[in-house]
């Protein structure tokens, strides 16, 4: 009995459009960018239900005739590719030749279309992929779209949709990306009636971003051109100062194409090195234009993340773009790159034909070129308190002298990461004045202070407590510490952040998706003590926060925990509940680089020391390191 039989047209359509066609964005994008590869100047995407119910895209391209109209709604069928080697050298949008065709197969579309050529148009009805009806009718040049019911014939599939806001502000989310990459196309986006979004189509990138993200983002960008061999990158990233909790707004377009891409995420960011605080991210919108023989589009069906042929290229063409932008917006000497290789280096291989459209390059003869970022005098010291906590982690613990112990002091981790600075925030200041956040608890004392087997020294760099204990140097980290005690209070408590209610709201601008996360996750941000509400486009009104945050820090917190959920990386209820509470632990937590009250630095050294549940901060960095008398010694060669 055979085994092995070949699927029905119907459910090989369905398995196709489950690669494609994930939710109403997906339609959106497939669509809108077969409008663009049609020549519209004008485009229009009405939703209804996010989507779900009824999806409208309406154009003001070529459009098509009454044959074409038929043929496009067969799989792999297209307009755009006719030879093998149009694989190699991707020039439109939409190129699979599936979109139609998956579309289709799991909803009923209303096609009317006309060329210019034509006195009239063409009207199809199709359900589930079947041509219903056709027949003349009279419309302007252009196509209209009209899907009807998506996934009315996968229930499957349709269970697993979101809310209607959830679907309407991915759907808007896709339109976004498609604006920004084309900013000589007027995109135009009706919700349920009311417009969303509306850009002017001047083909000035700038008017783009400020219609998508905003006039408060776009001010505080700076305008990145930079141009290395045959690699442009150009466009718009935020200045230091002007950064997020996550992710969500670093845009890149390769030829004209929204992307995900690791590597240029890491390009953008090492521009940023030494700028702006750990954990924080920079904005940006960035176009990378390169040859197309030199990047792969075709490795994903949703096209959106693609493969570069030399990453280190495309790196540092990016990176030093950046680069450049900041130091020109910061009155720094831009930072120009060679264009050819010196001549003193020796003659780069001879490269294969395929490939002849990059010139041999050596990275390192113009990396050495990159301007070294000005360093406060603090910043000196604690390098210096860093190499010497490195050397004498070197030492074989074999010849450093045992130090007596009465009490067991939190575990260290010297030689795998000694002194980390991630959580300063004012380093340049000496003595400022008392943090406005939670402060910790009093000190409640089993123990005289005269009494305790350490002796607290001080606060070094208003960072690091300083206790001797025995014949041993003790550094904590306060901010660590602290963290690390409020997540585990927090932890134990059924409702574990009260709220305060505010006389004045707090408006926060997200990113349509965030918005969207925070709204549908209202009794989750409720029981974390935010109290939200919508106030349309991406931004909500806060009308609660946490009692222990400060209201300059609530914008910040709702934006990293959106982020977090967003990214969907929890196993469980309790990894993610553990993972909001590290941000409110955080954010709620005594800051590095502001003075602390001696009964605060007394309290947190008494937990540290006698808690064995106080080793690493809720992030995973040690919360206490210790040098010996020994290993002091050695360096002063005593």
């Amino acid at each position: 009995m055979a085994v092995i039989q070949q699927l029905s047209q119907h459910v090989a359509d369905l398995i196709a459009a489950g690669e494609v066609v994930e939710r109403p964005a997906s339609c959106v994008k497939e669509l809108v960018e077969n409008a663009i590869d049609a020549g519209a100047r004008h485009v229009t995407v009405e939703l209804q239900n996010g989507g779900m119910t009824l999806l409208r895209v309406t154009d003001d391209g070529c459009g098509m005739d009454s044959s074409d109209a038929r043929t496009a709604f067969l799989r792999h069928a297209t307009s755009k590719l006719h030879t093998k080697e149009d694989l190699t050298a991707i020039r439109t949008l939409g190129f699979r030749g599936e979109a139609l065709a998956a579309i289709s197969a799991v909803s009923r579309i209303d096609l009317l279309t006309r060329t210019a050529q034509a006195e009239t148009g063409t009207a199809l009805h199709l359900d589930a992929g079947v041509v219903t009806s056709e027949e003349p009718a009279g419309c302007p040049v252009g196509t209209t779209m009209l899907v009807r019911d998506l996934f009315y014939n996968t229930p499957a599939r349709l269970k697993f949709m979101k809310s209607d806001l959830a679907e309407a502000s991915a759907a808007l989310t896709a339109a976004q990306h498609l604006a920004l990459a084309n900013p000589n196309v007027s995109l135009r986006v009706v919700k349920d009636g009311a417009e969303v979004l509306h850009t002017a189509g001047s083909g000035a990138l700038f008017d783009a971003v400020y219609a998508v993200l905003g006039r408060q983002l776009a001010g505080e960008m700076v305008k990145v051109d930079g141009k290395f061999e045959k690699i442009e990158t150009s466009g718009f990233v935020t200045k230091p100062a002007c950064t997020r909790g996550n992710r969500q707004q670093q845009l890149f377009f390769v030829n004209g194409r929204f992307v995900k891409s690791r590597l240029l995420m890491s390009a953008l960011e090492q521009a940023y090195q030494n700028q702006m605080t750990v954990g924080r991210f920079p904005s940006c919108v960035l176009h990378i234009n390169l040859p197309p023989q030199a990047v792969d589009v075709n490795v994903h069906p949703a096209k959106t993340e693609v493969k570069f042929l030399r990453e280190r290229e495309v790196f540092d063409a990016v990176h030093y773009a950046v680069l450049s932008a900041l130091g020109r917006a910061s009155g720094r000497q831009e930072l120009k790159l060679p264009q050819q290789k010196p001549a003193s280096a020796a003659p780069a291989a001879q490269a294969k034909p395929q490939q002849d459209f990059f010139k041999t390059m050596d990275a390192a003869q113009y990396r050495a070129q990159a301007e070294k970022p000005q360093t406060s005098p603090f910043t000196a010291r604690e390098r210096a308190w860093t190499r010497t906590v490195c050397e004498a982690a070197r030492i074989p613990a074999a010849d450093v002298p045992k130090a007596p112990e009465t009490v067991k002091v939190a575990e260290t981790h010297t030689a795998a990461e000694p002194v980390k600075h991630s959580e300063r925030e004012a380093p340049q200041v000496v003595a400022a004045p008392k943090m406005p956040e939670t402060p910790v608890e009093p000190v409640q004392q089993a123990l005289p202070i005269e009494d305790a087997p350490w002796r607290v020294i001080g606060e070094a760099l208003d960072t690091y407590i300083l206790v001797e204990q025995g014949e041993k140097l003790l550094f904590i980290d306060k901010h660590a510490a602290h963290e690390r005690i409020l997540f585990e209070k927090l932890k134990k408590e059924p409702q574990p952040v009260m709220a305060q209610r505010l006389l004045a709201p707090i408006p926060a601008e997200l990113t349509r998706e965030e918005a969207a996360c925070v709204l549908e996750n209202a009794a989750l941000f409720t029981r974390l003590g935010f109290g939200a509400e919508e106030f349309g486009g991406g931004t909500i009104l806060l009308r609660e926060i946490p009692e222990n945050i400060r209201d300059e820090d609530a914008v910040q917190t709702v934006q990293e925990l959106a982020g977090a959920l967003l990214g969907g990386n929890f196993p469980d209820a309790d990894a993610q509940r553990d993972a909001l509470l590290h941000t409110i632990a955080c954010k709620a937590a005594i800051k590095a680089g502001y003075h602390t009250d001696p009964r605060e630095r007394e309290y947190l050294v008494r937990e540290v020391l006698t808690r064995n549940d106080l080793k690493y901060c809720p992030h995973g960095r040690p919360i206490c390191i210790e040098l010996t008398k020994g290993q002091l010694e050695r360096q002063f060669k005593r």
